[in-house]
């Protein structure tokens, strides 16, 4: 399994911060963000990746990452998306990079699992790694069946059908090049994942991450990631 971290993206939201350097070279207490993503890939099993970065200064996370052998890597190779066309635009670009039937593990460049993610065995389709939130209008939701099955997910829905977000972690099949090619852009001019996982449906599975998750895109979540790595909560890394 290939594993592709998308750290593309203007950062409008981290302003004036942003204004020169990339989101996810922030620091984050004693690492880079996006030091915090590949590590959890790399503890749950992934040993092959590809970095899609955009933005300013790209050149910062080759000098950081190198070759990705520090990091317990085989193979780190690098990507650029030019401006922001969308979650599925920054992941088609890996597509050379991921052989044929071969499932991919994504993961958002913002992205804290405080525990590690646990990657399925799996066969088909697409996974996801959902969370309980008490903000449904700031995430993608997913509707339940009563059978526990998803059979919808709506992007920051005005009257939420669940409470169960979809957090910035997907497996895919080979299948997700068919599915990115057949969406068309939102309404924002943009790819949208939510599209991809729809196009799956109704062979979407879940994990329920129950330990602490956050993305770090705002001020608030990315002092608050901060405090919690100062303290030691995040356990995956002796550095």
């Amino acid at each position: 399994m290939k594993g592709v971290i998308l750290a593309g993206g203007m950062g409008k939201r981290m302003l004036p911060l942003t204004k020169e350097d990339n989101k996810h070279y922030l620091p984050v207490f004693n690492q880079r963000m996006v030091e915090i993503p590949l590590r959890t890939l790399v503890t749950a099993g992934v040993k092959d990746i590809i970095l899609v970065t955009g933005g300013n200064r790209p050149g910062q996370f080759l000098e950081l990452l190198r070759n990705g052998k520090d990091y317990g890597l085989n193979r780190l190779y690098y990507t650029y998306q030019e401006g922001s066309g969308g979650i599925a635009d920054a992941l088609s670009l890996a597509r050379p990079f991921v052989g044929d039937n071969e499932d991919i593990v994504v993961i958002l460049g913002d992205n804290y699992f405080e525990h590690g993610i646990k990657i399925p065995e799996h066969k088909a389709g697409c996974h996801l790694f959902l969370q309980q939130t008490l903000t449904p209008w700031d995430f993608g939701i997913v509707e339940l069946n009563q059978s526990k099955q998803i059979i919808g997910i709506e992007e920051k829905p005005k009257i939420p059908k669940s409470d169960l977000a979809a957090t910035g972690c997907y497996i895919f099949d080979s299948n997700v090049w068919t599915a990115i090619d057949s969406i068309a852009p939102s309404s924002r001019g943009e790819l949208e994942v939510t599209d991809v996982i729809r196009w799956y449906l109704p062979s979407v599975t879940y994990t329920e991450y129950t330990a602490y998750w956050s993305d770090m895109g705002t001020f608030d979540n990315w002092n608050m990631v901060s405090r919690r790595v100062a303290k030691g909560k995040w356990s995956l890394w002796d550095y």
